[in-house]
């Protein structure tokens, strides 16, 4: 998801978590275009309450590719206003036109740029491990444990940071990093954020960002 996409959903997070019904439709439609797997959507329909559907979904969304918030939009057919509020403050923060009702226009992404192989094979830097810690969400035990890390290392790192997901998850990556050297490199961790289906784009807005 282009940055711009994530600034929109952060700015509308409030409004959108109190006035969305996402098990009607919106998921359901999410999981048939191939945003969301099995167990996302076991996740986000787990949730106690309307609203932490709402939120969960917010959270995952974002790493969930390019694709991601064309497809979020398309599945907001039953909430117009929210669709067209969305749409005008993007073209308003892109200094466009303002598209008329039932327009599905979305300025066109940059072309993204595959991660050359040089850059693959280079151990993350503090701030790159920072960065994806910070998009990982709820699949950083996944990505993890496919790295290698221990049940009982994540375990440690959980307890650590009990109210922090993100700095678990940093704790981990940094964890597997000591542990593997020169081993731990980008092109490893693309192999396991795809692994944990996340878009091979998170890494690629880590490094590239």
């Amino acid at each position: 998801m282009e940055p711009q996409h994530r600034a929109l959903l952060r700015k509308f997070r409030v409004q959108l978590s109190d006035q969305l019904l996402v098990s009607d439709t919106i998921v359901p439609l999410l999981f048939q275009e191939g945003i969301l797997t099995e167990a996302q959507v076991e996740q986000v329909e787990g949730q106690l309450t309307n609203k932490q559907k709402n939120l969960k979904l917010l959270d995952i969304l974002p790493n969930r590719g390019p694709k991601a918030f064309g497809a979020f939009l398309e599945a907001l057919r039953d909430f117009g206003w929210i669709r067209e509020q969305l749409l005008l403050e993007l073209q308003r923060s892109a200094g466009g036109h303002t598209p008329g009702p039932g327009s599905t226009d979305v300025p066109a992404a940059p072309p993204r740029l595959r991660l050359p192989d040089s850059v693959l094979q280079k151990v993350p830097s503090d701030r790159e491990l920072s960065r994806l810690a910070s998009r990982l969400g709820a699949e950083w035990e996944v990505v993890l444990l496919d790295l290698g890390v221990s049940s009982e290392a994540l375990y440690r790192c959980r307890a650590d940071h009990s109210l922090n997901t993100q700095a678990a998850a940093l704790a981990g990556l940094v964890l597997w990093r000591r542990s593997e050297g020169r081993n731990a490199t980008l092109g490893r961790l693309l192999r396991s954020l795809e692994a944990a289906d996340l878009h091979p784009s998170v890494l690629e807005d880590v490094v590239m960002g």
